[in-house]
């Protein structure tokens, strides 16, 4: 038994190592834009489409690795999606040209595609039913530390080295992981479901799997649409978050430090003022909570939570970075130093700590309850499709929230200068979190109906298939 569980825990903690790696690969790349730029004279236009193929590559490869998860066995998938992002990471950081860069993004899209739909497959199969939220938390945290990683990691090193050394970085730890996932071990689907656990005594096994003829009925299922639409409206307004750094970049540059100083400094702000997603852990557990009281219980406690993001996030990109005192042209580490002083003797940086914090905190709700929703209103073979079906919203979402910056500055840019432009339009991208604290509200009648079905389902098939 201590066996059994060491391989459980084991397993957990490389698949929640993956989903950390999968964003520090997508927050690696924006804050790289301006040193490829000057290297290989093209423009951030076209950085910023490559960066939205890579993210659109992956969501809709990750359907298909979704799908394939659902019929074969999960450790090979895997294996063979991290050697594919592996190979073509070490690729980007010889890239000289357009083309080869957006070559090479395409195929680490292609491999990045599988980590969540077949890490999010295997963890539900892990994690016991009453704690879901809870420990879909960490996994959905572990997300979110990646991406601020990835973003620390291209901001202290491009500065002193070149934007290809991030990238080689990233392979050379893909390939530690390819060794990790030797030892992994392979849950049955199903296994953390209570329906099924009189299987258990008799040796049974949950064999049923994904099959075509299922899909219609999983797209068009009332939770999932639902979730889809939320996901979507949710990563519009959660993706446009990236710009944080430039807009952090731009009032240091407003206050007149050099590029580097702000640079480096705003990856680290930008480190600091995410530390409320690590209310994460609680919020998915006070979702298991109430969603033990009432099956409405998790989508309605989301709602108020998204709701409250949004004046949150406008008040923090508005409050002003006055009294702002860091050595210009100094080290990583005594901008680090200054930054940490300047949150308990500058008001001004106290303050938006403060907000950052609980607007982080309070869109940290979403990720862990969204992703136990989804697992709750599908049956096992059909877990990692729907998730790939969400994540591909969730990436438009995410495309539409980059594209959507870039398309708002134009508009107020003629209007307001830097910052000022990037304040309006990150605001307005967060008016997007109205209609996805409604997707949540609405949904909450289905995910009755629909959790109800997934445990008379299961139950009906634990005796069934129980001698």
């Amino acid at each position: 038994m201590k066996r059994s569980n060491f391989h459980m825990y084991y397993t957990i903690f490389v698949f929640i190592a993956l989903a950390a790696f999968e964003h520090i690969i997508i927050g690696l790349f924006p804050p790289l834009f301006p040193y490829i730029s000057e290297d290989l004279s093209l423009g951030e236009g076209s950085l910023g489409f490559i960066s939205g193929m890579n993210i659109l590559v992956t969501a809709i490869s990750s359907i298909y690795w979704g799908y394939l998860s659902g019929k074969y066995n999960r450790k090979r998938l895997i294996m063979i999606g991290t050697l594919l992002w592996v190979g073509s990471i070490f690729l980007t950081a010889t890239s000289h040209s357009f083309v080869e860069l957006l070559f090479y993004q395409i195929l680490t899209g292609i491999g990045l595609g599988c980590m969540a739909s077949i890490g999010f497959s295997v963890l539900t199969d892990y994690i016991p039913y009453r704690k879901r939220g809870l420990l879909l938390s960490l996994w959905g945290m572990a997300q979110g530390l990646g991406g601020i990683a990835g973003s620390m990691m291209a901001s202290l090193t491009a500065t002193s080295t070149s934007w290809r050394w991030p990238f080689e970085i990233i392979g050379l730890i893909g390939l530690v992981l390819i060794f990790l996932y030797v030892f992994i071990t392979e849950p049955n689907r199903g296994a953390a479901d209570p329906e099924l656990k009189n299987m258990e005594p008799s040796n049974q096994t949950y064999d049923y799997v994904i099959e075509l003829k299922h899909l219609k009925a999983i797209l068009l299922k009332g939770s999932n649409v639902y979730l889809y639409i939320q996901a979507l409206f949710m990563n519009i307004a959660t993706g446009s978050l990236i710009w944080i750094p430039t807009l952090y970049t731009y009032k240091m540059i407003q206050q007149g430090y050099a590029m580097d100083t702000a640079v480096i400094a705003s990856g680290f702000l930008y480190a600091i003022f995410q530390v409320g997603g690590m209310a994460s852990v609680y919020l998915g557990h006070l979702g298991d909570r109430v969603q033990r009281k009432s099956f409405k219980g998790r989508a309605h406690l989301t709602a108020l939570f998204v709701i409250f993001t949004l004046p949150l996030y406008v008040c923090f990109f508005a409050i002003p970075m006055n009294g702002l005192s860091l050595p210009d042209g100094g080290s990583s580490i005594a901008i680090l130093f200054s930054l940490i002083q300047q949150i308990f003797f500058n008001p001004w940086v106290a303050l938006l700590f403060v907000l950052s914090f609980i607007a982080s905190a309070f869109q940290s709700a979403n990720t862990p309850n969204w992703l136990a929703l989804i697992t709750d209103v599908n049956l096992p073979e059909h877990r990692g499709t729907a998730f790939s079906v969400a994540n591909l919203f969730n990436s438009i979402g995410r495309t539409l929230g980059n594209v959507g910056v870039g398309i708002i500055l134009g508009m107020v840019g003629t209007h307001f200068d830097q910052p000022y432009n990037y304040i309006m339009t990150l605001s307005i991208l967060q008016l997007f979190l109205i209609p996805s604290a409604i997707c949540y509200w609405k949904m909450a009648k289905n995910n009755v109906t629909d959790i109800r079905h997934v445990k008379s389902t299961l139950t009906s098939r634990g005796k069934k298939d129980t001698p």
